[in-house]
């Protein structure tokens, strides 16, 4: 028996025209501005004044629709930043670290944000040659980052570095401790992706013991898009290490059961399809009393350690975390998620 996929919406048929349309034009531009590597300046121009013919102002809308607080979108389709992306690849082959480097950093400090996701994917060529100066321009994009889209398109670059450089690690460790919960979803959005960059090293069983750790210190965290992203980290993880994976869910089940812990319980219940069909039914079960509730502060490890480090410091203006971060409870807004 013959089957048939259902015909595409009527917005994703106008998506797909309007991409088919432009595609051949994002390419171009991608070339064209592959010469322009040694001329930041020129190269920003040149960008700007090409990318205004790719601008769909519908799909535009719909971005600030579903990441609140993106104000600086253009709307341009993800297929034609890839066009984009692909075009300068090829074009920029001769271009050498300094020069990627140095136009990454300027990128970076554009309004737009289709031209800073730019700057993600050069960064990608610099951090096998020149991992510390690529780290370090990551992670001022980390710092500057105001919603999901960015975060999670970040994760990406991220988890490369840490594959190159397995001690990044312990920098990953220590944005659990962040004030800013973008800061603290890309903990999340990073382990996630990991698996996904490099397929074969990013699914050692090292990647799931490390990140199950990291991710068991921060669940609890009270911010709603923190949860999504280590309950997304989790799913992930559920291809490299099943077994860890459901010992996991096992043990923060019962925590989460024992103290009535919303926070805790929402991120295993996200995560459940990712597990054999009877564990995921018994912890299920084991959840169905406990929610989540707005304006309960976060509990996890890592604000406890926050918490507790504040208590031994006299005169400090903010709960203070390891290293001088603030407590993801310092800051919050009237609705009691993090700000």
């Amino acid at each position: 028996m013959t089957t048939t996929s259902a015909p595409p919406s009527p917005v994703s048929a106008a998506a797909n025209v309007f991409v088919d349309a432009h595609r051949a034009r994002a390419l171009k531009l991608g070339t064209t501005i592959g010469d322009l590597v040694d001329d930041p300046e020129a190269f920003v121009q040149a960008l700007r004044d090409g990318m205004t013919d790719l601008i769909d102002e519908t799909y535009r809308r719909e971005q600030s629709r579903v990441a609140p607080g993106l104000g600086d979108s253009i709307g341009i389709r993800l297929p034609l930043l890839a066009a984009i992306r692909r075009g300068f690849g090829r074009a920029s082959r001769w271009a050498s670290i300094d020069s990627l480097l140095w136009l990454a950093e300027r990128l970076l400090r554009e309004e737009s944000l289709e031209i800073r996701v730019l700057a993600f994917g050069i960064l990608d060529r610099v951090l096998p040659t020149d991992p510390e100066r690529g780290w370090q321009v990551l992670r001022q994009a980390a710092r500057d980052a105001h919603e999901w889209i960015t975060v999670d398109t970040l994760a990406h670059s991220f988890g490369l570095g840490i594959l190159l450089e397995p001690v990044r690690w312990s920098e990953i460790e220590q944005l659990a401790y962040a004030s800013s919960p973008w800061e603290r979803r890309l903990v999340g959005s990073t382990i996630a992706t990991i698996p996904f960059v490099k397929r074969r090293a990013g699914r050692e069983p090292e990647i799931a013991r490390r990140g199950l750790a990291v991710i068991g210190n921060l669940i609890g965290d009270s911010d709603p898009d923190v949860q999504k992203a280590l309950a997304w980290a989790l799913r992930s993880l559920g291809r490299v290490d099943l077994t860890a994976l459901t010992r996991f869910a096992e043990e923060q089940s019962i925590r989460a059961a024992q103290a009535h812990d919303g926070h805790r319980a929402w991120v295993i219940r996200d995560a459940l399809p990712a597990l054999p069909p009877d564990d995921a039914s018994r912890i299920r079960a084991r959840l169905a009393a406990v929610r989540r509730r707005s304006g309960t502060p976060s509990t996890s490890d890592a604000a406890e350690m926050a918490r507790r480090f504040h208590g031994l410091v006299e005169g400090t203006p903010h709960a203070r975390g390891p290293r001088g971060t603030t407590s993801p409870d310092a800051h919050r807004t009237t609705t009691g998620v993090t700000a």
